[in-house]
């Protein structure tokens, strides 16, 4: 084939084709390699053409070029080459060796194959891993964004891109990423409004449409905004902004392409600029929601912590997962602490031990049946004290049905147990009061003395102040401590009398402070003492001076800390209680020989009341004669018309020794033996009663008068006390006589004591 014409047929095939010497410059390149670069033959001849390739790629494929001559083998390469209009475009560069018949290498011929949409293709799809990838890792959304701005900067080469969001508020729109456009212009956009006339990205969100500019130099109607000449000053000549909506409609954003020589997007760029877009919506939504998920479960979580309440999540064999704050603060653990090693003997030994077997039981059981059940137990704090809680279990079941997950609360309950313990206190010192049948319902009197007691007990009842009252046997100490707890902003709690003389001296820390299990011999359980009984109300410590010097050590701690400890206990018990104590001794000359000690009486000493005798209070005897006359009558079913003149005279002129204690149980003997509806008094009581109680004697002679008016007596006291002898209740404190002689009398008399017994 002559020369001319192959030649012919090389120029006008649909091909960019050269050749080149073994040196590699270049020897030939067709008519269409020419028209597509927009060269002359003398431009590119010999290393001319390297002109042609992209900066970024000259020295690559160069340094390639040089590899395949020296290696003699074909190759090639990828690298952009720049067409007439200045664009870039991705070919493939391809060289094959051509030899002699000697196998001599004599020259090189190639071919450029444009492949600028493979790649952008190829740049999208990496693209679109790379965002996918980053995602996953959970990179910022601004690495993301830009990451994007860059497949497509590498991929339209030439090219500046840059994202600009709305504020999820929707009132304004920032600069986001902008990786390859000039610092000073990225630094005009601070911030525009929404609803603002602007450049064209701003204008694409507002409009929620492209805006393209394909020369900005021509483009006028960016004047208005100062837009324009920016543009140039920094050698932007084109500008393509497409808006980002995502998939419910909303506008998130708008994406822009920036170019340094006029141009307007064709098919594939605008293919490109919607893959992008919509990349950019996913990764934006996908933000967004993430954040909107955190922000909900940091939410969720500091809500579920600040709960008043303990809530857990178990496993389904009901190992802890996650609990929120307020447990882990009040344990005082980490989270770790809680599930790791050990968790199960730190649960343990944070479960009060009265209550972990019967916990432990309770909970195995209820996880085991699958089925939302609730446990008590006191749980052990930071601070060292146990507080009640009630749990609740609720179980999640799975798709098919068996438990996954167990949700917990636990809430504190220890005021209401509390309150529920102070009840049943309220309650048993009611029926020990109902027991008792205590004389002392009222305080009757309206003397001078009695007057100015009860103006004491006006004054100090409001108070928390410490009462010691003072008095003989039988004055009315307790009703008064009594009328001071009724008075006091304590009347609706508990008033727990105790008698200190009645209690023997081993056991009057157990009786006041209560002992733990196993703290002596018969401490079976542990039981609560009269100072936990009285929390939040009155304890009145009666006959305060026969306490024993170790139990007023105790006392002395608890009237200046206000705790105390139970017998075998090592937990200190914070009440708050008020303390009244009364004493007939002389506590000053207590102190003085060493059996009362001098800082304890100060302690109780803060507000004296001395009770006055009742022979002080001789106004007073005839309202308490009609008093407990009318008392006992309606008790004992007998009717009265009047009381007997010598009667009233006699109970005036008497001294009374044993108070209005004595009074009571003369006039109720009275009630029991008068023989009509006269009450009436045998003046030989009173006279005898009086020398048997200055001798400090008791004997049966009071009763004398025949065996058939004694036994007519001993028979009411029985009758009156249900068949009992001994107690504050019983026939001999009635009568006023030992109870081994009264006993003595029954069984002298043959009396039976059975047939008084109450039912």
């Amino acid at each position: 084939m002559p020369e001319n014409q192959f030649r012919a047929i090389i120029d006008t095939i649909p091909a960019l084709a050269w050749s080149a010497h073994l040196d590699g410059s270049a020897e030939f390149f067709n008519q269409c390699w020419l028209d597509y670069t927009g060269l002359s033959f003398e431009q590119v001849r010999g290393w001319g053409w390297t002109v042609a390739l992209h900066s970024d790629d000259l020295t690559r494929i160069v340094d390639y070029w040089q590899s395949v001559l020296a290696s003699g083998e074909p190759g090639e390469i990828e690298g952009r080459l720049r067409r007439f209009d200045g664009v870039y475009r991705w070919f493939l560069f391809r060289a094959t060796p051509s030899f002699d018949n000697d196998g001599r290498l004599v020259k090189w011929f190639g071919t450029n194959t444009d492949i600028e949409d493979r790649k952008r293709a190829e740049c999208l799809l990496s693209g679109e891993n790379l965002v996918l990838e980053m995602t996953a890792k959970g990179d910022s959304l601004e690495s993301i964004l830009e990451a994007i701005c860059k497949v497509v900067e590498q991929t339209a080469s030439g090219c500046c891109c840059s994202i600009i969001l709305i504020d999820p508020s929707g009132l304004t729109v920032q600069q986001a990423v902008a990786p390859s456009l000039p610092s000073s212009y990225k630094d005009r956009c601070p911030g525009t409004p929404v609803d603002r006339e602007g450049e064209p990205c701003t204008q694409a969100a507002r409009r929620k449409t492209q805006v393209i500019v394909s020369d900005v130099a021509s483009d006028t109607q960016w004047d208005k905004y100062g837009w324009r000449s920016a543009a140039l000053k920094h050698g932007l000549r084109a500008c393509w902004s497409t808006t980002i909506m995502a998939s419910n409609g909303l506008v998130l954003g708008a994406f822009a392409i920036y170019w340094r020589e006029p141009r307007r997007p064709n098919e594939l760029d605008q293919k490109i600029i919607e893959q992008i877009t919509h990349l950019a919506a996913v990764a934006i939504e996908r933000n967004r929601a993430e954040e909107k998920l955190q922000q909900d479960e940091r939410e969720l979580r500091q809500l579920i912590d600040f709960l008043p309440q303990h809530v857990l999540v178990l496993d389904s064999e009901g190992s802890l997962l996650q609990a929120n704050q307020m447990m882990l603060d009040y344990h005082g653990h980490a989270l770790e602490e809680m599930q790791g090693a050990g968790a199960d003997e730190r649960m343990k030994r944070d479960i009060h031990p009265d209550d972990l077997e019967r916990a432990l039981s309770e909970r195995s059981f209820g996880i085991s049946s699958g089925v939302p059940f609730e446990i008590e137990e006191r749980m052990l704090g930071k601070d060292g004290r146990y507080r009640w809680f009630l749990f609740r279990y609720q179980p999640l079941l799975n798709e098919q049905g068996r438990v996954a997950r167990w949700f917990a609360t636990a809430t504190d309950i220890e005021d209401r147990k509390q309150a529920e313990q102070r009840m049943r206190n309220e309650n048993l010192a009611l029926r020990e009061e109902v027991d008792r049948s205590s004389m002392y319902e009222a305080i009757v009197g309206s003397s001078v003395t009695l007057r100015r007691v009860l103006s004491q007990i006006d004054k100090v009842a409001p108070t928390d102040s410490t009462v010691l009252i003072s008095g003989e046997t039988g004055t009315g100490k307790e009703l008064i401590a009594s009328a001071i707890h009724k008075r006091s902003k304590r009347s609706t709690r508990a008033f727990i009398p105790v008698n200190c003389a009645a209690i023997p001296s081993s056991l009057i820390a157990s009786e006041l402070f209560g002992h733990e299990k196993g703290a002596f011999t018969g401490a079976l359980q542990r039981r609560a003492g009269r100072f936990e009984s009285a929390d939040g109300g009155t304890i009145f410590l009666d006959e305060i001076g026969e306490l024993s010097s170790e139990a007023q050590i105790a006392l002395l701690r608890v009237l200046q800390e206000r705790e105390f400890e139970r017998v075998g206990g090592t937990q200190s018990i914070h009440v708050d209680v008020r303390v009244v104590a009364a004493t007939n001794r002389d506590l000053r000359a207590a102190i003085a020989n060493g059996t009362f000690r001098e800082d304890l009486y100060y302690r109780l000493n803060v507000f004296p009341i001395q009770m006055p005798p009742l022979r002080e209070r001789k106004d007073d005897i005839l309202t308490l004669l009609e008093y407990f006359v009318q008392r006992f009558s309606r008790k004992l079913g007998r009717t009265f018309s009047k009381i007997d003149k010598r009667t009233v005279e006699l109970f005036r002129s008497y001294d009374w020794p044993g108070n209005v204690r004595e009074l009571q149980n003369v006039v109720e003997r009275s009630v029991i033996l008068s023989p009509d509806d006269v009450f009436c008094v045998d003046e030989a009581w009173l006279f005898t009663d009086a020398a048997q109680t200055r001798s400090g004697q008791c004997v049966p002679e009071p009763m004398n008068g025949g065996s058939g008016r004694e036994r007519q007596i001993i028979q009411a006291a029985l009758a009156e006390s249900g068949g009992r002898i001994y107690g504050a209740n019983g026939a001999a404190a009635k009568l006023q006589m030992p109870p081994s002689t009264l006993d003595y009398r029954i069984k002298k008399l043959q009396i039976s004591k059975r047939r008084f017994k109450f039912c």
